[in-house]
């Protein structure tokens, strides 16, 4: 950020573009791969119990919460990949601004392209989830997601701590007041 002359619109826009269809392009191809290859609901180890490949069809969010409300996540995630491209060409002329809005847009994009086009029908398709973590379960049921959920968490952490050390969009940062130290006291 510092000692570079800000994006302009146009290169922020491809680089955003360029990350989300990279990140689409894994996800896509490793759900296809998953579909392909792995058995539905058995667990293959692939580094014991640490890490295994675990084929499911997800109605709901994170841990199948709110498998009755598909159609809910379609519409937070359109909204969400249209509200991005909007932000870009406005606001962003911010490197990491851009590569996290990307790689955040490739995500949501994954897990849309799920809710469009795959069973049991348009916008209320199951995502596609393999990678099962079990000794991540934060006292629900274990972790099994994908490369879009990947990107997803990851780069909404990256926006939180961007957010917190007071990086704006434009890659300037907000200067907050320290505040003044007090006057010394005359002692007797």
């Amino acid at each position: 950020m510092r000692g570079r002359a800000p994006l302009h619109t146009a290169a922020a826009g491809i680089l955003v573009a360029t990350l989300a269809a990279s990140v689409l392009a894994a996800d896509q191809l490793s759900k296809y791969l998953a579909i392909e290859n792995l058995p539905l609901r058995e667990a293959v180890p692939v580094w014991g119990e640490f890490l295994q490949w675990y084929l499911v069809y997800n109605p709901g969010a994170a841990f199948s919460l709110g498998e009755e409300y598909t159609w809910i996540f379609t519409i937070a995630l359109g909204a969400v990949a249209v509200a991005i491209p909007v932000i870009v060409v406005r606001s962003v002329r911010s490197r990491v601004w851009a590569v996290t809005l990307g790689l955040l847009l490739g995500g949501v994009l994954g897990n849309l392209f799920d809710r469009l086009f795959r069973e049991p029908g348009f916008g209320v398709g199951h995502v596609v989830d393999f990678i099962l973590t079990p000794w991540m379960w934060f006292w629900m049921n274990p972790a099994i997601y994908n490369v879009a959920d990947m990107f997803i968490v990851t780069m909404m952490v990256v926006v939180a701590v961007l957010i917190l050390r007071g990086v704006r969009l434009d890659g300037t940062r907000e200067h907050r007041e320290t505040p003044a130290e007090p006057d010394e006291q005359v002692k007797d």
